[in-house]
């Protein structure tokens, strides 16, 4: 089964198989299968043409894939353009909500961090 170019995977159940489009999570999946009136426990190769249908209409109203991925990007940038907190945490590649970043974060450069023990030695003069 095809939707919105994605091929879903044929032996997962359909709400874990939904999940496979980019902006449907467990709930969204839950939410349209409810909606469509399908057994979420029914797995994808077992749907009906019927009710594959009734699921591409469903998921016809809602902003997924390449439209919500351009619009989150957009978003990105705006907060950049401005210049806001969160902009810069962005374009510098840091976690933008208040996470730890002294030993939580794992950065592009790793998080090995070095203490006095271990970086430098003093040399006893003997």
């Amino acid at each position: 089964m095809r939707i919105l170019g994605i091929t879903l995977p044929d032996n997962k159940q359909s709400q874990y198989g939904l999940t496979a489009i980019y902006g449907i999570g467990l709930s969204r999946a839950n939410i349209i299968l409810a909606e469509a009136k399908v057994d979420p426990i029914k797995k994808i190769k077992d749907l009906t043409s019927d009710e594959e249908n009734i699921i591409r209409k469903i998921t016809e109203e809602f902003k997924l894939e390449g439209n919500l991925k351009r619009e989150v990007s957009q978003n990105i940038k705006r907060l950049k353009d401005i210049n806001t907190h969160r902009g810069m945490r962005h374009s510098r590649g840091l976690p933008t909500r208040g996470q730890r970043t002294k030993t939580n974060s794992r950065t592009v450069r790793g998080n090995k961090r070095t203490t006095m023990a271990s970086g430098r030695r003093k040399e006893s003069k003997t």
